[in-house]
């Protein structure tokens, strides 16, 4: 199918009432201009709607649609056959032109969507009308890698939670906007802060840190849902034993070319180092409630780069980690690349799925897209690798070690899979990856440790005068092979979407968003939202009418054009 010369126009943002090109259905404006009106009923969401948030079509609850995280929509009302005719029905813009990552989180017809530097906003989810605005009063100390993003709230009950920059945990009633309560999660000085969204399970709010940029040590923590009081810790560095096993070789069986002589030379003089280790958790965990499981991926250590401040495998960075929900207690990990000195940190979140193991039995399992450009999948109940897919993207002389000079390796510290979650399609037995490709050099330089400031140990370099791109890779499940891919002008970052309309939707740095089909990788329609489109799409339903959301305000760590739009879609009545 010829797209038409009507669905490649951008979109024209004002403040006033727009039309769209193509004919004459009205996009709704900013209906905070409307008038002042309250939230007329208190959302409640009862942890039964958090349990079977994926299986129904009318709210999306969860950054990543369920526990699962599957980012999959079961409605299909929208589907291959008629997304041709989706149009923008409101564009809301914010208050902050910048970076954005969000998920937003919609109940009862009513949207929560954060910015960056930590706004929420509460918007009617068919008009986009304003209910209420919150802005965080941020203390004196930030300090934050790649962007002052937030990636959105959780829900339960009545209560918005969400993780700041200056490292706080903030609950908001979800009705007026209001502080309930608020507690440290960590020091900022330090280097630690949050950008990712938390996750509520049986009135725990987990939630991870950033900072492996900065010397922190790791963690993922459980907060009382009603109190903000701390109920469990989890360390992802280890106080004794991250040394691990001394692994010469990655998860995939390719020598990493360590000194591991040299390395237990080094530990033997000195072990204190676990506390600056890094091992931050930037994405959600995924939660199965039936063995009460967290899973999560820790990131890379510090410093990034020169590995001899840090001899071992530095467990748990750069690994899958499985823990108790209730207590935080280590069940397993799979570790992918020990002593990571390239910055391929696992990042994007976990996915609870069946899937075939070697012998042709469904087993569960959790995946995870690598930066490597693999996506790995581990049984759920031990760990153990069942495979890994083909490469994604190009890699080239892995694990070349990083001199003063600069060495080059192919992925780029940036990707393969970055932050970007996966979606998975269960009937296609397809799991979508968005892909980055960037070539770098990896130079290192001896650094010691600088006190919560910057801490790479040396840096990772774009490659002049060669091509960058993306790709949206669709991998088989079972089997690990590519079933399609489709390739973009500009690397990938952002999230997927797939639905049971045989589609799935993602955006580009460029400002296009765009819908393929989720079997062949057909494009199917797009729309230009005139900054980049960097978010994680989320599809709802109301008064039986599907809408998808796309956040548009580009991206800071790839430097795409920035915007301050929400922009919702629907087909015409």
């Amino acid at each position: 199918m010829k797209l038409s010369t009507t669905l490649r126009l951008a979109a024209v943002f004002a403040l006033g009432t727009l039309a769209w090109a193509a004919g004459a259905q009205e996009i709704q404006g900013q209906g905070r201009y409307a008038g002042p009106r309250e939230i007329a009923t208190a959302p409640n969401v009862s942890q039964a709607q958090l349990n079977d948030a994926d299986r129904q079509s009318k709210d999306w609850l969860h950054t990543n649609g369920g526990y699962a995280q599957t980012r999959f929509y079961p409605g299909s009302q929208i589907n291959a056959g008629n997304v041709r005719r989706l149009q923008p029905v409101f564009m809301f813009q914010t208050e902050v032109r910048e970076s954005m990552e969000t998920a937003p989180i919609v109940v009862d017809g009513i949207m929560y969507m954060t910015t960056s530097f930590n706004h929420v906003y509460a918007l009617d989810a068919v008009t986009g009308h304003e209910f209420w605005h919150y802005k965080h009063n941020m203390g004196p100390i930030t300090t934050f890698c790649c962007g002052p993003n937030n990636r959105g709230v959780a829900i339960e009950g009545g209560k918005l939670f969400m993780g700041t920059l200056d490292s706080k945990l903030v609950a908001l009633d979800a009705k007026t906007g209001k502080v309930l309560w608020q507690t440290e999660i960590a020091d900022p000085e330090k280097g630690y802060s949050e950008t990712m969204a938390p996750t509520v399970a049986d009135g725990k709010v987990l939630i991870g840190t950033n900072g492996g940029e900065y010397g922190i040590r790791g963690f993922v923590k459980a907060f009382d849902s009603n109190t903000g009081k701390l109920l469990w810790t989890f360390y992802t560095i280890p106080e004794k034993g991250h040394e691990g096993v001394w692994a010469e070789n990655d998860a995939t069986g390719r020598n990493m070319h360590r000194d591991i002589a040299a390395e237990k030379a080094a530990l033997a003089r000195d072990a204190s180092f676990y506390q600056t280790l890094g091992g931050g958790v930037w994405m959600n965990p995924a939660v199965d409630l039936k063995t009460r499981t967290i899973f999560f991926v820790a990131g890379n250590p510090s410093p990034d780069l020169f590995g001899a401040e840090r001899p071992g495998d530095n467990l748990y960075t750069n690994s899958m980690v499985a823990v108790n929900l209730d207590t935080g207690a280590y069940k397993w990990h799979s570790q992918y690349i020990a002593h990571d000195v390239w910055d391929l940190d696992a990042v994007s979140p976990p996915v609870l799925l069946d899937v075939k193991d070697s012998s042709g039995r469904m087993v569960p399992a959790v995946m995870h897209g690598g930066k490597t450009g693999h996506i790995y999948i581990h049984d759920r109940e031990t760990g153990k690798l069942i495979r890994f897919s083909e490469a994604m993207i190009p890699q080239e002389n892995m694990w070349v070690l990083p001199t003063p000079g600069g060495s080059r390796m192919l992925p780029g510290a940036n990707g393969g899979v970055e932050w970007s979650p996966m979606a998975y399609n269960a009937k296609h037995r397809l799991a979508y990856a968005l892909n980055l490709h960037q070539p770098m050099t990896y130079h290192v330089e001896p650094s010691k440790y600088p006190g919560g400031k910057l801490w790479l140990g040396g840096a990772f370099k774009v490659i002049e005068g060669e091509k960058q791109w993306g790709r949206l890779a669709a991998v088989n499940v079972d089997t690990g092979k590519i079933a399609w891919k489709f390739d973009t002008e500009q690397p990938l970052i952002g999230g997927a979407l797939a639905t049971a309309g045989d589609l799935v939707f993602y955006g580009e740095g460029n400002g296009l968003f765009r819908a393929l089909h989720a079997g062949t990788g057909k494009l199917l329609w797009e729309f230009n939202c005139g900054a980049g489109a960097n978010a994680m799409p989320v599809s709802y339903m109301v008064k039986n009418k599907q809408y998808i959301a796309m956040g548009c305000g580009g991206n800071t760590q790839l430097d795409y054009k920035r915007g301050n739009t929400m922009v919702v879609f629907a087909l015409p009545d």
